[in-house]
């Protein structure tokens, strides 16, 4: 006969269903694809009825969060996290890397095929991005606000 204490719980498993809300990617440009992937498919599957619209724009902030972390956030060797938390009314991104310095916008010019994603970023998010320093390096978020 097996004894049970009256104060003690049985252990619970929970199967979790659908992506997981964080993805560690490697600092290397195909992992951009990747994350567009990953978010497509984590959004649609916590929120069903989001529109395509409002899934491409979460998409496309991602990626540019991405893009940025690989090309001024990491060094050789590093990775890249992402964070996701969705619902109803908004999805929140957050990509996390090594490096503290924060990005900065740069001056608009046709000169340059980049430096825009900050720009992109304010259209998208307007007033609903930022960066925190995070205990290994920092996270630049955005949320993206359902329409």
């Amino acid at each position: 006969m097996i004894e049970r204490r009256r104060d003690t719980m049985p252990a619970i498993h929970a199967v979790q269903l659908g992506p997981p809300p964080v993805l560690l990617l490697a600092s290397e440009a195909k992992s951009a694809k990747v994350a567009r992937e990953f978010v497509r498919e984590y959004v649609v599957h916590n929120f069903p009825e989001a529109s395509e619209d409002y899934v491409e724009t979460i998409v496309l902030v991602t990626c540019e969060l991405v893009t940025n972390s690989i090309r001024y956030g990491t060094r050789p060797d590093d990775s890249v996290r992402i964070e996701l938390d969705t619902d109803n009314t908004r999805t929140r991104v957050e990509v996390h890397d090594a490096v503290r310095r924060r990005p900065r916008p740069r001056p608009e010019s046709d000169l340059r095929d980049r430096g825009r994603g900050l720009i992109i970023l304010d259209a998208l998010c307007p007033g609903n991005w930022g960066v925190e320093d995070t205990r290994d390096g920092k996270a630049v978020w955005a949320e993206v606000k359902a329409s």
